[in-house]
Formats: C-alpha cells, structure tokens, sequence
C-alpha cells in the first residue's frame, strides 16, 4: 500500500443550521473568500484574540 503523503491541513464535517450557512455564505461573497477560506480566517483570528496561538508580527518599513 503506497504511503500517503502529511499534509498541513486536516478535513473535518461542519454542521451548521441553515441561518448560520446563509450568514456565512454572505459574510465570505462579501470579503471575496470562499466559506472554507472564511471560517479558516474565523477561527484564525479566534485563536489569535484568546491568546491561544501567537500573533505573526508584520513590520511596515518606509
């Protein structure tokens, strides 16, 4: 059996009610993202507001 290669990102089944779905749908159309890209940016910024993973530092040189 060939080995599978690790990839940096796991799948995983979301369900959600149909409001949430519609809310998502806009706030993600509204941004130029797709959901997946949407919810992957919520809880991005999620994590990095509690403190649970660190904040990437950008420096603006001018």
């Amino acid at each position: 059996m060939p080995k599978q290669k690790e990839t940096s990102t796991k799948s995983f089944v979301l369900r959600v009610d149909n409001d949430t779905m519609e809310a998502l749908e806009k706030w993600a159309s509204d941004e130029f993202r797709s959901i997946n890209g949407q919810l992957q940016w919520i809880i991005a910024e999620a994590l990095k507001k509690s403190g649970r993973v660190k904040k990437k530092h950008t420096s603006a040189s001018t």
